[in-house]
């Protein structure tokens, strides 16, 4: 088995996203109230602040910002990706590896994920994440995608602008927990 890689930093704030196994299905925008229970559940039990996301129906592109002192992200993908599954009913194509096991065939097993070095980094990445549902053809423009925070961004940006606030310390401050 491969081991991987990740830049596990307390307390920072990165860029994921995380894919069906199937890329065809749309489960994620047809069962998006049990995707956000799954958030929810996971929220609790290892808080992180989502500072912007946007959940396509194959896919889902995030950026979460870690409590001071933590850096595990992965538990928290794992959680949710399992708690998401079994709200689920079964019946999806599992490989043979995979049903060895024990595992369904919702998700992809890897996720990419990228550390925000700075500001710049972290606006850069949430531009893309407001911008793929029109990129994928779903909707004209980026205020029309029902599942997203972009509004909530904006709201945000503004208040940082006037605030004069430059570090990822403020803006995670001022974002709060949702």
């Amino acid at each position: 088995m491969m081991n991987y890689r990740h830049h596990f930093v307390a307390g920072g704030s990165f860029f994921f996203t995380v894919s069906l196994a199937e890329r065809q299905q749309r489960l994620l925008t047809e069962h998006i109230e049990a995707l956000r229970a799954a958030f929810r559940y996971t929220r609790l039990r290892h808080p992180f602040t989502i500072d912007a996301i946007t959940v396509l129906p194959d896919r889902l592109h995030a950026i979460w910002t870690l409590q001071e002192g933590e850096a595990d992200f992965a538990v928290r993908w794992r959680l949710i990706k399992a708690t998401f599954s079994r709200a689920l009913p079964r019946g999806e194509r599992v490989s043979p590896s995979r049903s060895s096991e024990g595992e369904r065939g919702i998700w992809q097993r890897r996720y990419w994920e990228h550390t925000l070095r700075n500001e710049e980094d972290f606006a850069r990445h949430a531009d893309y994440i407001h911008f793929n549902p029109v990129k994928h053809g779903h909707v004209r423009r980026v205020a029309d995608w029902r599942i997203r925070r972009f509004i909530d961004w904006c709201v945000l940006a503004f208040i940082l602008r006037i605030g004069r606030a430059s570090s990822m310390t403020s803006r995670t401050a001022v974002s709060g927990e949702r």
